[in-house]
């Protein structure tokens, strides 16, 4: 019997806005929504990276605002709704990173605004989409988490509790929502090759030797497999899943030992 290729997932119809979507996980997270038939709107603090992205991700169009702000949130999420009718689906990529140093040694100021874009930023946008889609009884939303949420990194205390906090969000969101029949999932990307990475790498903040021995699959992310999982838990595929927090990370959130992953010889069959 030939080769035959199964159903495939299909958005088609659906009004989505993704948030952060002027670039990395957030702007090939637009691109693989339009291309599964999705009319979407993206969202981002950057007007003239937004205005680009349109270009690149096929993109309905753009709103700008900071995610941080309520008043900037309900605007733009208000502009997309009327835009498009209604907003099926959300995806809530915008975030900032850390500065990689301890405690001790942070500024306050940045610590908040880390925890503010990341956390209250997900937070408002979900409140406010979600409230339509509660009234619909009809929504799927997923967020952005780390692996640094899922564990402790020292140096990453803004980041990390930002991301612990979206863990919650979310699970708090699906026990509240899901009796209106609105779904709310979170993944939690490891180490991926985006801009805020690459700049990380840049600087020698880390070195990517060290982020490929520990994880169980040997390399980095690509952006393109953050958006399939996201793809997958906004659509009917995933019609029974909602509070869940999935690790897209290698292996790294489930490897245990001391050292690093054990990559010797395999057994031969």
């Amino acid at each position: 019997m030939p080769d035959r290729p199964g159903p495939q997932i299909r958005l088609d119809g659906r009004k989505a806005l993704v948030t952060g979507g002027a670039s990395g996980i957030g702007a090939t997270t637009a691109r693989l929504l339009a291309e599964l038939g999705a009319e979407v709107a993206i969202a981002d603090i950057d007007e003239a990276a937004a205005e680009a992205s349109l270009r690149e991700t096929g993109a309905r169009f753009h709103v700008v605002g900071d995610v941080a702000n309520t008043e900037d949130v309900e605007r733009m999420v208000d502009e997309v709704r009327k835009r498009m009718g209604r907003i099926d689906l959300v995806f809530n990529s915008a975030g900032i990173g850390d500065d990689l140093v301890p405690v001790h040694a942070q500024d306050p100021d940045r610590w908040q605004r880390v925890v503010d874009v990341n956390l209250r930023g997900t937070y408002l946008v979900c409140r406010a989409a979600g409230r339509h889609m509660v009234e619909r009884r009809s929504g799927s939303i997923v967020n952005v988490s780390s692996i640094v949420g899922l564990g402790a990194f020292p140096g990453r205390s803004a980041y990390g509790v930002a991301k612990a906090g979206i863990n919650h969000l979310t699970a708090t969101l699906a026990c509240e929502w899901g009796p209106f029949g609105v779904r709310v999932n979170c993944i939690a990307p490891a180490y991926t090759r985006t801009p805020m990475v690459r700049s990380l790498l840049e600087r020698k903040i880390f070195d990517p030797r060290v982020i490929e021995r520990r994880t169980p699959l040997g390399r980095f992310a690509e952006p393109e497999e953050m958006a399939q999982a996201a793809a997958f838990l906004l659509s009917d595929w995933a019609s029974y899943i909602t509070g869940a927090v999935l690790p897209v990370d290698g292996g790294w959130s489930v490897y245990g030992a001391a050292g690093d992953v054990d990559k010797g010889t395999p057994v031969k069959a």
